[in-house]
């Protein structure tokens, strides 16, 4: 009987990543009915193996592939980078201006699936498979970034690759939602096919993999099956390492550009009977919530029902805001002022911000344009706003990397300086839009705990944006929950307030 054939083998060898980074992998070879994990914490080289074992990366040794097995048609991938991808190619062509409506869907999920001709019996079973019919028609661009992980994991699955790479598959995915993805990639699976999944959380490793690599600082330290490598974790990945890395305060606000303090009981945020919709679908009508000075709130509810949507109508990103009875900082949205002062008040992290800054700009400039909220640094800093953003970077234990490029760091990483940015001017509230995707459990702990520092400092008060299944930050004392919509009912919204939170 014929020994099965590798769809994809690396020799081994070195892969340069920068000038003074590279990438170490010994023989690695990944055959049909192999279903592979490589674990790894922040920066650990998983991405970029992936883009190497596909070709996309260039190294001393390049990957051979299997008679046949051709990587642009036999590979797909499902990760943020590729949602990225699709993002801009929506910028790109974006047509509102031109449109009666004023509104482009874009790329729809329907379209990004199957693409045009559709195989209609198959485009159904995609649709139904991952529960995504009811944004069938809807654009990817006003989609959550749960729903677009799904609409990508479908239209991988639609193409019938011979490899499928999952980059953290199920990150900042509700719990209902995970469970569609994990039953999809499990029917996937077969004798003829191939799996690689990237994983940073160990709670994250998929049902049906067979073997784990380990990666570490952009070497491979491990092969084999999947309980015998996690045994070998070294200490620096385990959560127990971030209490180390904790600042004993946190940096002064920069010389010369001091914010007026918000005053204890004070106002900051107040809408009373707003809704929201994309055309004819509403998000959520007669939303009444208000948020004072001391309280940090947590806003949670699964992918899709409206989230980020209402964020947007609050840090100035959505003109749908316009006109409706918005109250911010104590002044009625819409009466002469401007979208920079309102998000001089604001910090802000997200997957919309994230996906803006690309390639071209250095990690020190991408937190220092934090002062002037831009993507990327086109006005004249100083001294002290750069001697700011060097601290926060060191709080987030990345001060040593400020030279590099911002995209040369790991997602993870990336994550990290755009807090840095969103902290450097002491905002008056910090919006943390599924501020945990990317990092790995040792640094989401740190990152738990700084923010615990900064609700106790009382310069700054935290809105949280989570999915429904995951831990409550300690210091939250207000939650408002989204129930998840149906086809012909928006979602509704529930105010729960505690007098037990950090803030108060």
């Amino acid at each position: 009987m014929t020994a099965p054939e590798a769809l994809v083998e690396l020799a081994g060898g070195v892969c340069r990543i920068s000038a003074h980074r590279q990438l170490r992998v010994p023989a690695m070879a990944l055959y049909p009915g192999q279903h592979w994990c490589v674990f790894g914490g922040n920066g650990a080289g998983k991405s970029l193996l992936a883009a190497w074992l596909s070709g996309r990366l260039t190294g001393v040794s390049q990957p051979s592939f299997a008679g046949g097995f051709d990587p642009v048609t036999d590979i797909c991938e499902v990760s943020f980078a590729e949602q990225q991808r699709w993002w801009r190619h929506d910028d790109r062509h974006d047509v509102s201006e031109f449109n009666a409506s004023a509104m482009d869907a874009g790329t729809t999920v329907a379209r990004l699936i199957a693409g045009d001709p559709a195989d209609p019996a198959r485009l159904e079973a995609m649709l139904t498979l991952l529960d995504i019919d009811r944004v069938r028609n809807q654009g990817i661009r006003f989609l959550s970034s749960g729903q677009v992980r799904r609409a990508l994991l479908a239209r991988a699955l639609y193409r019938q690759p011979r490899l499928l790479i999952l980059d953290n598959p199920l990150e900042s995915i509700d719990r209902i939602s995970a469970g569609y993805i994990r039953d999809a990639i499990a029917g996937w699976m077969s004798a003829d096919n191939c799996t690689l999944q990237l994983s940073r959380r160990r709670g994250d490793l998929l049902p049906g993999i067979t073997h784990m690599a380990l990666m570490q600082n952009l070497a491979m330290t491990a092969q084999g099956l999947p309980a015998a490598v996690l045994g070998n974790l070294s200490d620096d990945q385990r959560p127990s390492a971030a209490a180390r890395l904790l600042p004993e305060q946190l940096p002064a606000a920069c010389a010369g550009r001091e914010q007026t303090p918000a005053q204890s009981g004070q106002c900051l945020l107040s809408l009373r009977g707003v809704s929201a919709a994309y055309g004819d679908t509403v998000v959520f009508r007669d939303l009444h919530w208000e948020m004072r000075w001391g309280q940090h709130a947590l806003i949670e509810g699964p992918n899709g029902s409206g989230k980020s949507t209402l964020l947007g109508l609050i840090d100035g990103d959505n003109h749908k805001a316009y006109g409706q009875p918005i109250w911010l900082f104590g002044r009625l949205r819409g009466t002469g002022e401007s979208v920079w002062q309102i998000k001089s008040r604001f910090g802000i992290v997200s997957n919309e911000l994230h996906n803006r800054y690309v390639k071209g700009w250095r990690v020190l400039d991408v937190v220092v344009s934090g002062f002037f909220d831009s993507q990327g640094l086109y006005d004249d800093s100083g001294a002290a706003e750069v001697q700011t953003a060097r601290q926060w970077l060191q709080v987030m234990g990345l001060e040593s990397r400020n030279r590099e490029y911002y995209h040369e760091l790991s997602f993870g990483e990336q994550r990290l300086v755009l807090l840095a940015r969103a902290m450097v001017k002491q905002p008056w509230i910090l919006v943390l839009d599924e501020a945990s995707v990317g990092l790995d459990d040792h640094h989401r702990e740190l990152l738990m705990r700084l923010l615990g520092l900064i609700a106790k400092s009382g310069v700054t008060q935290i809105i949280y944006v989570s999915h429904d299944d995951e831990p409550c930050p300690a210091f939250i004392n207000q939650r408002l929950t989204f129930h998840k919509p149906c086809a012909m009912v928006p979602a509704t919204i529930s105010v729960q307030e505690s007098t037990d939170g950090a803030g108060q």
